[in-house]
């Protein structure tokens, strides 16, 4: 649906002309890009390094198993070092196509996996650390060498993931306040930014009233 020719955004875009920096500030989002491209190398370096232990380990196993000297608690903590490594990577790789996403251009991976903003990306981080705090948990439990200083362990990443968990919780329940009080702001200015190319924000009239009925309730 087209806008009308009175509309308020525009008569702001086409009678408002932009402050002298807005423009260049608005472009230096693009110095993004260099953590973009970083972060995804060491993502595929992680990869590359899991994909490597992988082979590794099942060739380890195929002649353990030929020998007779099959050690299922060994394989298992190799396996699972394994899969931190490849977490490690995913934590790496959501961080390089959330940037992108959020900064650079959206894209429809990041919207399938649900990180459309900077708390959504937090959001996920935080979950897959989670889930690597509980693999290597899983290692040192399996492992069993210490009894007592794997529970201390356990204890210390307890207290960790309930940090991190209150923080998740926090996070959400900021992002329900904010879109409750503005629900199409932020995917009004993503429109302006990414697909009219206005990097100044037009504050209209009725933002500005939306924003009085907000304070009023």
């Amino acid at each position: 649906m087209s806008r009308r020719a009175d509309d308020p955004a525009d008569r702001g875009h086409a009678g408002r002309p932009p402050t002298p920096f807005s423009r260049a500030v608005g472009q230096s989002r693009f110095v993004v890009l260099l953590a973009v491209v970083s972060v995804l190398l060491v993502a595929v370096a992680l990869f590359l390094i899991g994909v490597v232990q992988a082979f590794t380990g099942i060739w380890e196993a195929l002649v353990a198993v030929s020998d007779g000297k099959f050690t299922a608690t060994t394989l298992t903590i190799e396996f699972l070092e394994i899969v931190s490594t490849m977490l490690k990577a995913v934590v790496f790789y959501i961080i390089g196509v959330g940037l992108y996403s959020l900064f650079i251009a959206p894209l429809n991976l990041t919207a399938s996996l649900g990180v459309e903003t900077l708390n959504d990306l937090e959001d996920k981080i935080v979950s897959v650390v989670i889930v690597i705090l509980a693999v290597t948990f899983l290692e040192h439990f399996v492992r069993w060498d210490e009894p007592l200083e794997t529970l201390q362990f356990g204890g210390a990443l307890a207290v960790v993931v309930f940090a991190l968990v209150f923080f998740q919780r926090y996070s959400h329940q900021a992002k329900e306040a904010q879109q409750a009080k503005n629900p199409d702001v932020t995917a009004r200015a993503q429109k302006e930014l990414f697909e009219e190319d206005h990097e100044q924000r037009v504050i209209t009239d009725d933002l500005l009233d939306g924003r009085r009925s907000a304070d009023g309730e």
